[in-house]
This record gives C-alpha cells, structure tokens and sequence, in this order.
C-alpha cells in the first residue's frame, strides 16, 4: 500500500496530517526560516540552504527572502532561476523550473487542489505538477496554478492567474491569463 508522501507526489488523494509529511513540512519550515534569517552576504549558506531544501538546484540559482514552500524537494530549478521577495511555492506535486527562469517578486505557485465536494474536501488533498519551461519571465504578483505547464521563452504578465497552459514564445495576462501576442 503506497504511503500518503507517495499518494501526494503521484496527485492521488491523500491526508496532510499524516506524521510523515507533518515532518517534512517542519523541516521545510526549519530550512526556509534558515534561509530567511540570512545576511545578503551569506551567498555561500544561502546555496547550501537551498541545495538542502530543494530537489535540485542548478548553478548560479538566487533566491531572494523571504521564501515560503511546503516541502521544498519536489522543487527543482534550472541554472541561473532567479526567484524576488516574496515568493511561495506549494509544492505538494513537483514543481519544475527550466534554465534562466526569472519570477518577479509575490509570484505563487500552486500545486495544491482540493475536491469541490465539501465533504470530500474534510482531511483530503490532492496536487498536480507545474512545469515551467527555459527563459521564462514571470511578473510580479503572478499566480500559477495546479497542472499548469508554461512553455519555454514565454512572458507572464505581472499579476496574471494562469489557470492553463502557455504556449511558448507568448505573452500572457490578465485574470484568468489569455494570451496577448505571441513574441518573435
């Protein structure tokens, strides 16, 4: 019988209060808390934070505090990610970040869901991946969410819900994000 981290990181319904993943949601808080109590200067522990938290981080990655995550492992991001204040990323499903992303600052990410069913919804969750493709601009105040994919050179603009797909090499915005013109 698979566990409930197993459940959660296959997109199956699960229950977030099992021990294991309280755990691990602790942890993840112990490492964020690290991080966001770093000196500017503390390039080398904010790295090593980082390489700690995240499932895998590529070279040249900055991450501006304050930083919030559940989990922290089921992130992975490329060389050169690049992520301003504020960010906070639900990482109950993978969440991948390709090569030179950028996310302005308050960019959320979101791989929780929740059944529509109130009943269901009491003590059950689920996720979906966001995958998220090479040179990718994210405005500030964006919000991605659950099972979203954005293809690779696209542009978010700041404020935008994407709900949907991005088709790459677009600029979308708005709420929920249309695409707005395709870029050459």
């Amino acid at each position: 019988m698979p566990s409930e981290r197993e459940r959660m990181v296959a997109g199956e319904p699960y229950d977030p209060d099992d021990p294991e993943l309280v755990a691990a949601r602790r942890h993840a808080r112990t490492l964020t808390s690290e991080y966001n109590d770093t000196e500017p200067e503390e390039s080398d522990r904010r790295r090593d934070l980082l390489a700690e938290l995240f499932g895998a981080v590529g070279d040249g990655v900055a991450v501006e505090p304050p930083f919030r995550c559940d989990y922290g492992d089921n992130i992975a991001v490329g060389d050169e990610f690049f992520a301003n204040f504020d960010c906070v990323i639900l990482d109950v499903a993978p969440v991948a970040f390709g090569d030179h992303c950028q996310l302005g600052p308050g960019v959320h990410v979101y791989t929780a869901t929740h059944p529509m069913d109130a009943e269901e919804r009491r003590g059950r969750e689920s996720g979906e991946p966001v995958t998220v493709g090479d040179d990718v601009w994210i405005g500030g105040q964006a919000v991605l969410n659950p099972g979203v994919t954005v293809g690779d050179r696209a542009v978010i603009g700041s404020g935008a819900v994407v709900t949907r797909d991005v088709p790459a090499d677009t600029f979308v915005g708005g709420n929920p994000a249309r695409v707005i013109r395709e870029i050459e």
